[in-house]
C-alpha cells in the first residue's frame, strides 16, 4: 500500500548520498582548473565531504519548517556517528587513537555540544546563535588550517578560545583573500607579459622573414644583370637556358618551401586541437556532472524529506523522532561505509577523526545555516533527553579514546548497546 513511499524515501537518499559524492568531486576539479586557491576549495567543499547529506536535508527540512527534522536529524546523526559508525570500526578491530585527536578536534566537539545545550534552554535557537555557530565554524577551519600552514602540532582548545574571542580569524580572512586576489592580479599580469613577449617575437620573425625576402630579390637582380653582362661573352643560347635552369629550380625550391611550411601549420594545428579538445571534453564532463549532483541533491532531498514527513504523519510520531531515526541514520550511512573501509583496511583511527569532524559540522555548520533560514523551535523531548544522551555518548568517547589510547573491542560494544538501548527507550517513551 504504501510501496511507493518507501521507494520514493529509499531513492531520494540513494540521489541524496550519490549526488554528495559527484557534487564535491566535480566542484573541487573545476574549482582547481579555474585557479581557485586550495584555501577557499578546503575551506568550503572539502571540509564538508560526508557532512552534505545532512547539510542539504536539514536545509530542505528548514525550508519546509520541518523543526523536527532538522533538530533530530543533527542530534541523531551526532549519536549515531558514535554509538553506531564508531562502534562498529572498534568492533572490527581495535582502533588507535592519539593525544592529537582529543585535544584540538574532541574538546572543540564537546565545547559545541555544551554551547548547543545552553542556547536551547529557551527550547528555541534564534538567527543570532545559528550566527554565533557559523562563525565558530569558520573560525576552527581558519584555526586548524593556520596551524597545518606552520606544521604546527601543538595545538590545545585554549588556542582555538583566544582565537575566536580575540577575532584573530576575522584578520586571518582577509589576509588570505587579500593574498588570493593579489596573486590572482600577478597571475593575470605575468600571463599579459608572456603573451605580450609572444607577440613581439611574432613580429620580429615576420620582419626579419620580409628582409631577407627583400635581399633574396636584390640578390637575384643583381645576378641576373652580372649574368646578363657575361653572357656577352657567352652565346644567346646558353644564357637562355641557364636562365632557365635558375627559375625552375627557384620556382621548385619556393614551392616545396609553401608547402612544407603550410605541412608544419596543418601538423601544428593538429596538435594544438589535440591538446586542447581533452580539456575541453573533460570541463564539459565534470560541468555536466556537477549540474547532475545538485540536481541529484535537490531531488533527492526533497524527496527524502517529504516522505520522512509522511511516515511521521502516518505513525503518528513526532517529526524529531523520525529525523533521529530514519533521517539521522540513512544521513550517517556514508560515514559507516568510509568506517567499515578504513577499519578492513587498518586505518580505523582516520574514521575517527572524520567522525569527530561530522560531529563539529554538524553542530556548527548545519545547525548555523538552518537556524538562519528560519529560527529552529525544539520539543522537550529533545531538550530533556536526546541532547542530554548525546552529551553523555560524546563525553564517553573522550574517555575512551584517552583509555590506552585506543578504542578496544568491548568499549565499541558498550557503545553500540547504549545506542540500541537509547533508541529503543526514546520510541517507547518518546
Amino acid at each position: 500500500m504504501y510501496l511507493v513511499n518507501v521507494l520514493l524515501f529509499v531513492g531520494g537518499l540513494l540521489l541524496l548520498v550519490k549526488g554528495a559524492d559527484i557534487f564535491v568531486g566535480s566542484s573541487s576539479w573545476i574549482a582547481k582548473r579555474y585557479g581557485v586557491s586550495e584555501f577557499i576549495i578546503g575551506l568550503t567543499l572539502v571540509s564538508i565531504g560526508t557532512s552534505v547529506p545532512e547539510l542539504a536535508s536539514s536545509l530542505t527540512a528548514s525550508f519546509e519548517q520541518a523543526n523536527g527534522i532538522v533538530i533530530g536529524n543533527v542530534l541523531g546523526s551526532n549519536i549515531a556517528n558514535i554509538g553506531l559508525v564508531v562502534s562498529t570500526a572498534a568492533l572490527l578491530s581495535n582502533v588507535k587513537t592519539e593525544e592529537l585527536m582529543l585535544r584540538r578536534d574532541g574538546y572543540i566537539m564537546l565545547f559545541s555540544a555544551f554551547l548547543f545545550l545552553l542556547f536551547i534552554l529557551d527550547f528555541r535557537i534564534s538567527r543570532i546563535e545559528a550566527l554565533i555557530f557559523l562563525l565558530l565554524y569558520v573560525a576552527y577551519l581558519l584555526f586548524l588550517l593556520d596551524k597545518v600552514k606552520k606544521h604546527d602540532e601543538d595545538i590545545y582548545f585554549i588556542d582555538f578560545m583566544n582565537y575566536f574571542f580575540k577575532f584573530e580569524y576575522i584578520f586571518d580572512l582577509k589576509t588570505r583573500i587579500e593574498s588570493g586576489v593579489r596573486g590572482r592580479i600577478e597571475e593575470k599580469r605575468i600571463k599579459e607579459k608572456v603573451t605580450e613577449s609572444s607577440e613581439e617575437t611574432e613580429r620580429k620573425t615576420k620582419a626579419e622573414e620580409e628582409i631577407g625576402a627583400k635581399n633574396k630579390t636584390g640578390n637575384k637582380i643583381r645576378t641576373d644583370n652580372e649574368s646578363r653582362t657575361g653572357n656577352k661573352i657567352r652565346t644567346d643560347n646558353e644564357s637562355r637556358t641557364g636562365n632557365e635552369i635558375r627559375t625552375d629550380y627557384e620556382s621548385r625550391t619556393d614551392n616545396e618551401s609553401r608547402t612544407d611550411n603550410e605541412s608544419r601549420t596543418e601538423t601544428e594545428n593538429e596538435i594544438e586541437n589535440e591538446v586542447k579538445n581533452p580539456y575541453e571534453s573533460s570541463l564539459l564532463k565534470e560541468f555536466l556532472k556537477l549540474v547532475a549532483g545538485v540536481l541529484a541533491i535537490i531531488i533527492g532531498a526533497r524527496y527524502f524529506i517529504e516522505q520522512s514527513i509522511f511516515f511521521a504523519q502516518l505513525l503518528e510520531v513526532p517529526e524529531t523522532l523520525i529525523g533521529i531515526s530514519l533521517v539521522a541514520i540513512g544521513t550517517s550511512l556514508p560515514e559507516l561505509m568510509v568506517t567499515v573501509s578504513a577499519a578492513r583496511s587498518g586505518y580505523a583511527s582516520i574514521a575517527i577523526g572524520n567522525v569527530i569532524g561530522s560531529n563539529i559540522t554538524n553542530t556548527l555548520l548545519i545547525l548555523g545555516c538552518s537556524g538562519l533560514v528560519h529560527p529552529l523551535t525544539l520539543t522537550k523531548i529533545s531538550v530533556y533527553y536526546i541532547t542530554p544522551f548525546m552529551l553523555f555518548i560524546s563525553l564517553l568517547l573522550i574517555l575512551f579514546i584517552r583509555t590506552g589510547w585506543r578504542i578496544k573491542r568491548f568499549e565499541g560494544l558498550i557503545l553500540f548497546l547504549l545506542y540500541s538501548g537509547f533508541m529503543i527507550f526514546i520510541f517507547h517513551f518518546g
